[in-house]
């Protein structure tokens, strides 16, 4: 018996030393998880972004420079016709009476083209009324729409060459009529490539209203 003991006595003192003696690696451990936190971060590949995405992205980029920079940056201009919308126009000039008016060159108007605006204003409602956009002829000036922010079905409208003018005329029809409050009529239009002077262009507006007949007209003044 005791022969048996001191062998197995000598075995665990040899493991207990042995125990005592083993230190890790620990540089190779935290290499090995570094690496498997990078792949997991990198995750699934993806496929390459389509080359539109990366345009689209360079140009946001680019634009929010120009912007965090104090510029403005405007929508690319078609070749077609602007779209029709309310524009920015000079404050109309009260005169007396219950008519005023106002003329400005809309400041979205570039060296192509060009938008003259009339604002209108009225504190009684109008049962009739005849407004009249007179736009020199200074060069290629050739019609590309209008509008007004007054509903389209109550007016008869017309457009065309007159005397050295490209003339726009907005007709309120026979039992329609114009409720108080400032409205927009506009005429669009092309001309010569370069900064065009509105300096001869005019507009008129006649109404009838419960005081009678009422005239404006006036001429317009530059976009800004």
């Amino acid at each position: 018996m005791t022969g048996r003991r001191e062998p197995d006595e000598r075995l665990r003192a040899r493991l207990r030393e042995a125990a005592g003696a083993h230190e890790p690696d620990r540089a190779r451990i935290m290499a090995r998880v570094e690496h498997g936190m990078a792949a997991g971060d990198r995750g699934p590949s993806r496929p390459p972004l389509p080359g539109w995405v990366r345009v689209a992205g360079a140009t946001a980029a680019v634009a929010g420079v120009l912007v965090a920079g104090g510029y403005a940056v405007a929508p690319v201009v078609r070749g077609d016709a602007p779209a029709q919308r309310p524009a920015a126009t000079a404050p109309a000039s009260r005169e007396p009476g219950p008519l005023w008016s106002g003329g400005a060159v809309d400041p979205h108007s570039n060296e192509f083209w060009a938008q003259s605006n009339i604002t209108l204003g009225t504190n009684a409602p109008l049962t009739a009324l005849t407004v009249e956009l007179r736009v020199a002829q200074t060069g290629s000036v050739t019609s590309t729409g209008a509008w007004r922010s007054l509903p389209e079905d109550d007016f008869a409208f017309t457009v065309g060459e007159r005397a050295g003018f490209l003339v726009y005329r907005w007709t309120l029809k026979e039992g329609r009529t114009v409720p108080a409050g400032e409205w927009v009529f506009a005429g669009q239009y092309n001309h010569e490539r370069g900064g065009r002077d509105a300096g001869g262009d005019r507009y008129s507006a006649t109404a009838t209203a419960a005081s009678g007949r009422l005239t404006v007209r006036g001429g317009f003044t530059p976009g800004g």
